[in-house]
């Protein structure tokens, strides 16, 4: 996966797109729309809701060129000002015009809640029950939610509860141990546990490796593979 994909130039996308796919990869989610400052789905603005939309009719032919379906949209920042429900509403609307967009291209846009402890105060989109019924109100296959195990254990825990009861919305994970935001196992999350209960369920999608290393260099590298080693189902 690529955060800052778009970014990148088309020849850059598709010497990515060809080389992955050389290697019997698949690539995973880019981001195609983004904004940490402004009230994007929350609010009522025609001109943002606009720009969401172009960015969400560009991040289509992205897909195509990356051969994936998974695209991961922010929903931007929360309006203080105005009710919690409107907010809702306004979010749902607009996610439903996405879903429109995407559906006739089997695309599944995956939206990420984002925690206001330590990374993203003022985030719209901020836990999994808000993400969940979000997707249950737009009742679309191409609006999913994406469950990152850093942001849920620092925003709500109860990590596999809510895992659980989200399920049938849930398409993509991410996984970052805390504190630290780095690899399984330099924190308190227990990932051999979370790993096997995501396999045992029937997950066989992407995991998404959204974290940095304790340790620095060569030396986090490897370490950082020996704690993917150690946490993987398949070597329990």
């Amino acid at each position: 996966e690529s955060t800052g994909l778009k970014n990148r130039s088309v020849d850059e996308q598709e010497k990515i797109s060809k080389t992955i796919q050389s290697l019997g990869m698949e690539f995973g989610q880019f981001v195609g729309t983004l904004t940490f400052k402004d009230v994007t789905f929350a609010g009522r603005d025609k001109s943002l809701q606009e720009k969401v939309l172009q960015d969400i009719k560009a991040s289509v032919d992205i897909a195509k060129r990356m051969n994936t379906k998974f695209i991961h949209n922010v929903l931007g920042m929360s309006d203080p000002k105005l009710s919690w429900d409107f907010q809702m509403a306004n979010a749902i609307e607009l996610l439903k015009r996405i879903a429109e967009i995407y559906e006739p291209h089997g695309i599944v846009m995956v939206m990420e809640s984002m925690n206001h402890k330590i990374d993203h105060p003022g985030m719209f989109l901020h836990t999994i029950p808000q993400a969940y019924a979000l997707a249950k109100a737009v009742g679309s296959p191409s609006v999913k939610v994406l469950f990152d195990f850093y942001h849920v254990q620092i925003q709500e825990g109860n990590v596999l509860p809510t895992l659980d009861y989200a399920w049938d919305e849930i398409a993509y994970i991410q996984i970052g141990d805390t504190p630290g935001r780095n690899e399984p196992t330099s924190g308190e999350i227990n990932y051999p546990k979370v790993l096997q209960h995501v396999y045992d369920k029937g997950y066989r999608g992407f995991v998404g490796m959204e974290h940095g290393t304790s340790k620095p260099g060569k030396e986090g590298e490897l370490n950082t593979l020996a704690a993917y080693r150690a946490i993987d189902p398949h070597q329990q």
